[in-house]
């Protein structure tokens, strides 16, 4: 059975609590204005983060993979729904899968890509890789995993192997949001696929991809059904099929995009969409929503500290970065 809301209310306090010390709009202007990165670095330690002034980027990268690894450790004990912190955690899994498939058919070794912060062990993703037993993976991954290396094998192409697995993955996804038995669960797995097929469909066009391509690329979940996405693209186009839904204005910049226009925009509108949706959660006092909400804006900070930060050592000028930095949890 799954928790109810009131399991969540000692959480949903501690995190509510956690929320002022997360990044804003404001201190991100701060980072974006400094006149260094050591300064724009030192800056985060407002918001609970280790000094990074003195990395580079790779130990930068280190240190972010670290701290949401060590969120998702502290969560584990606390949350009274495993299934809520596995909606996030999964992608990590197949992000690993994704790595060890691709880094065998091209004979490398690239472990030091694996992340932490899955449900999987990494050194148990490896040892049923190495040990060619990827079907003794929990649940569904194990043969999907299995199905995409065979596929990889036959094909050569790696994005059909990605598309089998990001197929699996949302499945998992609706999978995990029933378990919860939570409407903003499913709200938020809705939107995220329905914005995953919006921008496969984007970027398939512009590629001169075929709609049998597209089939394969698109992910089930979202609000939007295959047919009637394959259908609209086939006739209206993509900014009709997306109207009125949160997706609408990041439709029209793909249908843009697809015409020869920037890429920038439109990746920007997709996110921002999700983050919209997200932002509701802050007129729940308790319940799942709140934890929900709090881990995909750690997973938002992250991403934008992440951007600022090597961008800045990077010397990309601030403009530029302010241009790509989508909305943060405030």
């Amino acid at each position: 059975m799954s928790a109810q809301k009131e399991d969540y209310l000692y959480l949903s306090s501690l995190l509510r609590a956690r929320e002022k010390n997360m990044l804003t709009r404001d201190r991100a202007e701060r980072m974006l204005d400094a006149p260094g990165f050591e300064d724009c670095a030192k800056l985060l330690t407002d918001s609970g983060y280790e000094d990074m002034s003195q990395m580079n980027i790779k130990q930068i990268e280190d240190a972010l993979a670290a701290r949401r690894a060590a969120l998702f450790r502290e969560l584990e004990g606390l949350v009274p729904d495993p299934a809520a912190l596995d909606l996030f955690r999964m992608k990590y899994d197949y992000h690993n899968i994704k790595v060890l498939i691709k880094s065998a058919a091209m004979e490398q070794e690239d472990s030091a890509l694996l992340s932490e912060s899955g449900r999987i062990p990494r050194e148990t993703i490896l040892r049923c890789f190495r040990d060619d037993r990827l079907r003794d993976l929990p649940g569904a991954i194990g043969a999907a995993a299995e199905e995409a290396r065979n596929l990889l094998s036959r094909s050569a192409n790696p994005q059909l192997s990605d598309f089998l697995l990001d197929k699996a993955y949302f499945a998992e996804l609706q999978e995990k949001a029933e378990a919860l038995n939570s409407d903003f669960a499913r709200g938020y797995v809705q939107i995220l696929a329905d914005a995953t097929n919006l921008r496969s469909a984007v970027r398939i066009l512009r590629m001169g991809k075929d709609i049998g391509y597209l089939r394969e690329a698109l992910v089930p979940g979202g609000s939007i059904s295959e047919e009637r996405l394959i259908s609209g693209i086939a006739g209206e186009g993509i900014a009709s099929v997306f109207a009125g839904s949160a997706l609408a204005k990041a439709a029209q910049l793909g249908a843009d995009a697809v015409s020869g226009g920037t890429l920038t925009g439109f990746e920007l509108a997709c996110d921002n969409a999700l983050n919209a949706y997200l932002a509701d959660a802050k007129r729940a006092s308790f319940g799942e929503e709140c934890v929900l909400a709090y881990i995909a804006g750690q997973e938002s900070e992250l991403t934008a500290v992440r951007m600022i930060l090597t961008g800045r050592l990077a010397g990309v000028p601030s403009d530029t970065i302010r241009e790509r930095l989508r909305d943060l949890y405030e």
